[in-house]
This record gives C-alpha cells, sequence and structure tokens, in this order.
C-alpha cells in the first residue's frame, strides 16, 4: 500500500468524487439531469462507506470551495445587479422572508404538536435530505409554474437594454437648437448616432441644429420611445434591430465598428472622459456588457472586456481602436490580483461582528461576506480602477471548480454518520418530517412568488435557493434555466436570509432553552 500524506490523501479522495459525480451529472433520465448536485450524492457514499479524510482537510477544502463560488458568482452578477435589485430586489427578498418563516414555524408547530423532540429537529438524515429537497420541490413545480407564467413578467425583468429606433423631427419646440440643448431638456437617456437631412447622412455633433424635416437615429431604452416620440414629433417604424442590418451600407463615408476595450488605462474612465467625439469626430452609439448592450451615454464608466460601438470616418475609427487597445488576446488573462484581494476583503466582512443585543454577535461569515464584496467589486471595482474582467469560460470553471469541491466535502462530512442514523427506528419520521419541512415553504412560495407577484420562473428558482441558502440547487438550476436570472436572485436574497436563520435559531434557543 502506498503510505500518502493526509493532504494528499485528501486531495485524491476529493477529486475522485468530483469526477465520479459529474461524469454522472452527464446523464439525463427524461430530459433532466441533477448535473453537479451527483458531487454531492458520491460524497454522502463515500462517507457512509468509510472513507474518510483528515478533519483539518476536510474543513479547509469546504470553506475555500464555499469561498470561491459565492465570490465568483458575485462577481459575476455585480455589473447588473444593482439596477436588477432596485427594479425587484425588495419584491424578491419579501417573497424570500416568506419562505424563511414558513420554514421557522413549521417545525415549531411539529415540536408543539408532540412529534418529534426540539433535540431531534437537527440531524445527519434530514440535512442532506433537506438540500436535495429543494431540487425535488423545484422540479415538481416548474412545469406548472412555466405554464402559469406570465409573459409581462418575463418582460418586465429584462435588464434596460441599449433599443435602436428613429424619429421624424416634427416637434417645433426643437428646431434651430443643437443637440447639446436638446439633450439637456428631456431626462430620458438617448444618443443621436447618425442624422438624415436632404439625402445626406451627418455624424452629429452638440452643436448641430435640429430642422424640421431631419430623420434622426438614436440610441436609448425601449421603455422611452414613447417619449421621445412625443418630443421629437413622429416615430419611424424601421425596425434598426435585426442582427442583418447593414450599418456601414447606410453611407459610403461612415463606418461602424466594434471596439473591445482591452487597455487597463480605460477602464474604470467614463466616455465623457475620452473626449472621442472632439479628438477624433466619432460618435459612441452603445456598448455591449455581459451580453447587455447598454446606452452609451457620457456618464457610463467603461470597463475592461466592453464592446464599444463607434460611427465615424476609417482613419478616425483605427486612431480609437489604438486607444482603446481592440487586443483580444489580453482578455484571456484573467486578473487573480482582483480575486484574490476580493477574496480576502470578503473574510475580512463576514469576520465582522454585528450586536444585535443577543448572546454573541452575529456575522455574515464565509459565505455572506465574500458575496456581497463580490457583488460590490463586480459593480463598482472598475471606478477604483479595478480589472475585473474574466472570460465566462473562465467564470464557469472558477465557479465549478469552487461548487465541486465544497459540494464533495459537504456530502463526505454528512455521509459518515448518514448510515448510523438513518438505521434508528426514528428516522422514517424525520425523513418525511424533514422533506415536509423543505419541501412546502417552497412549493408554497414559488406559487405566489409566479402567480401573485408574477416573477418569472428562472427568478423565483433563484430566489428559493438563496432563500435556503442552497449552492446545490442553485448548481441544478443554473444547469437547468439558461441566463443569469436565478443567480442575481440568489445574491439578492441569500445575505438576508442568512443572517435571519442565525438570529431566528439564537431566539429559538433563547426561548426555549432561556
Amino acid at each position: 500500500m502506498l503510505s500518502l500524506s493526509p493532504a494528499i490523501q485528501a486531495v485524491i479522495v476529493i477529486c475522485l468524487i468530483c469526477a465520479i459525480g459529474l461524469s454522472l451529472g452527464k446523464i439525463r433520465v427524461r430530459g433532466i439531469s441533477l448535473g453537479v448536485t451527483y458531487v454531492f450524492f458520491i460524497g454522502i457514499l463515500a462517507g457512509a462507506l468509510g472513507i474518510d479524510i483528515d478533519a483539518q482537510m476536510l474543513s479547509y477544502a469546504e470553506s475555500f470551495g464555499l469561498i470561491l463560488f459565492v465570490y465568483i458568482l458575485g462577481l459575476q452578477v455585480g455589473p447588473g445587479f444593482m439596477s436588477s435589485f432596485r427594479s425587484g430586489g425588495a419584491r424578491l427578498n419579501l417573497l424570500a422572508l416568506g419562505v424563511v418563516l414558513l420554514g421557522t414555524f413549521m417545525p415549531l408547530f411539529i415540536v408543539w404538536g408532540g412529534f418529534v423532540p426540539i433535540g431531534d429537529m437537527s440531524c445527519a438524515v434530514t440535512y442532506p435530505l433537506g438540500m436535495v429537497g429543494v431540487i425535488v420541490a423545484i422540479i415538481i413545480m416548474r412545469g406548472w409554474l412555466t405554464r402559469h407564467e406570465r409573459q409581462s413578467a418575463k418582460k418586465s425583468e429584462e435588464p434596460d437594454q441599449a433599443y435602436i429606433t428613429s424619429f421624424l423631427v416634427c416637434n417645433p419646440a426643437i428646431f434651430h437648437h443643437n443637440l447639446h440643448e436638446v439633450a439637456g431638456l428631456d431626462e430620458h437617456k438617448f444618443v443621436v448616432s447618425r442624422l438624415w437631412r436632404g439625402g445626406r447622412v451627418i455624424l452629429p455633433t452638440a452643436e448641430t441644429l435640429f430642422e424640421e424635416g431631419d430623420r434622426i437615429l438614436v440610441i436609448t431604452q425601449e421603455r422611452y420611445v414613447n417619449q421621445l416620440t412625443v418630443f421629437f414629433g413622429k416615430h419611424d417604424e424601421t425596425d434598426w434591430n435585426d442582427k442583418d442590418v447593414d450599418w456601414n451600407a447606410l453611407d459610403a463615408h461612415l463606418i461602424s465598428q466594434r471596439i473591445i476595450v482591452t487597455r487597463p488605462e480605460i477602464n474604470g474612465k467614463r466616455l465623457s472622459d475620452l473626449h472621442l467625439r472632439n479628438r477624433y469626430g466619432v460618435n459612441v452609439s452603445r456598448v455591449k456588457r455581459a451580453g447587455l448592450q447598454l446606452v452609451a451615454t457620457p456618464s457610463l464608466t467603461l470597463r475592461m472586456g466592453d464592446r464599444v460601438t463607434v460611427v465615424g470616418e476609417a482613419d478616425s475609427i483605427k486612431r480609437v481602436t489604438q486607444e482603446l487597445g481592440n487586443a483580444v488576446k489580453h482578455l484571456d488573462e484573467p486578473n487573480m490580483v482582483t480575486i484574490f484581494i476580493g477574496i480576502v476583503l470578503g473574510l475580512l466582512l463576514g469576520s465582522l461582528p454585528v450586536h444585535l443585543g443577543l448572546s454573541y454577535p452575529v456575522r455574515l461569515g464565509l459565505a455572506g461576506g465574500p458575496i456581497i464584496m463580490g457583488i460590490l467589486i463586480g459593480a463598482y471595482g472598475p471606478r477604483f480602477h479595478m480589472v475585473t474582467y474574466t472570460t465566462t469560460s473562465a467564470n464557469l470553471m472558477l465557479r465549478s471548480l469552487g461548487l465541486s469541491m465544497y459540494l464533495a466535502c459537504l456530502g463526505l462530512d454528512a455521509g459518515s454518520d448518514f448510515l448510523a442514523t438513518v438505521m434508528k427506528p426514528a428516522a422514517l419520521g424525520w425523513i418525511g418530517f424533514g422533506l415536509l419541512i423543505t419541501m412546502l415553504p417552497v412549493m408554497i412560495m414559488a406559487a405566489v412568488s409566479v402567480l401573485v407577484m408574477r416573477t418569472s420562473v428562472p427568478t423565483t428558482a433563484g430566489m428559493l435557493c438563496g432563500a435556503m441558502a442552497n449552492p446545490i440547487a442553485l448548481g441544478y438550476v443554473n444547469d437547468a434555466m439558461p441566463g443569469n436570472k436565478a443567480s442575481v436572485a440568489y445574491a439578492a436574497v441569500y445575505p438576508l436570509c442568512m443572517f435571519l436563520r442565525v438570529i431566528i435559531a439564537q431566539v429559538i434557543v433563547m426561548l426555549w432553552f432561556g
């Protein structure tokens, strides 16, 4: 037999569990796969079979995997988190609060009814089943919820992306006023990319005067179209958002090109700070970031990886390209400094004590601190010239690595007592009550979220995972439902719900045993 050190043994066991679990995760039964959740099952099986590793190595790997997963998740959702939170964060946290309260009172009613003693309301067998119970509830409810999902819910949750449209200038109030004056008269954000007058195309500047009959190409948000129609005079029904539009065919002297920001010096600068129009005679119409098209307003802060659409003459476009970088290979190297510094700051934040008059202070902990710090750095890091960009593949790899490590160790830890606990006479009752306490609040609030609050199914699923503090279920949801809505909802409710669970547990202990 090989004599292995505890560290090597731990790495081998964890890697084998992850490899087997991830391989099984590719298997689909009737189109359904539990994905990374199989790593958790294999970990439980390994623990139940008596396979164990050094306790300190297990604790380290489990903690580091969770920290890496939640921080990278926060970093990913950070850029769009604040706008999403402002538009629906209160509603999501209210729904999540319902999950937490139902999950609190149901066990208390079971205890008061004399079905289970208070000391048995936490045990090794119910924890694994509770983690999986959220996935089972989502699988059961998903088809029914999808059939009753309102299309308006999907549309209302869409980010405010750039929308391209055109208008005829028919409003006498703006005749003979320049673009700078007109833009200041209306609170809605828009960019005028091109202007047609007398059969020729003009690249408008701040001093360009509007004349009756001008046709203008405007980049704005779709919700502002009706207001801008009143403002300019008449809406042109041409569909400029078709992917097949040949922008370079609109005028022989102007071209439209998408330039990638790859120079670190540009990261964190506002568009107005670059003075591209004055220096090069070009217009920036929109910016693509993390799959979203943003209106290129002067106050927009650029960050590494942004794809900036620039309209102008060929020579000017070439000089702008040199200034912004456009060297794709520079983006293939993730900035690990920001990742390590963010994790350190997140752990320090999670360690800060918050005194709420309880027996001991409450802390955000290993998960709460890093996810909040990841969101903050993802959202505001570029303002402090922190490079937060990672490629989609790098982000997915880091998240998958962290979650797989966490689930493998979590399964090993839970599996060590699993068989012994299951064999107890009371185990069947524990299993039943555990699944009931887990699934019923999830299913009730899922119905309330979609039918009453008109929330989309992916957002609802992410909210439920965050309310239950369940990264395993989030891994399943991300595999089963495309898009970023579930991750954003998870991050929106996770900190508050985790905080409440710690406080509620302390209050119950104080009232019951105090």
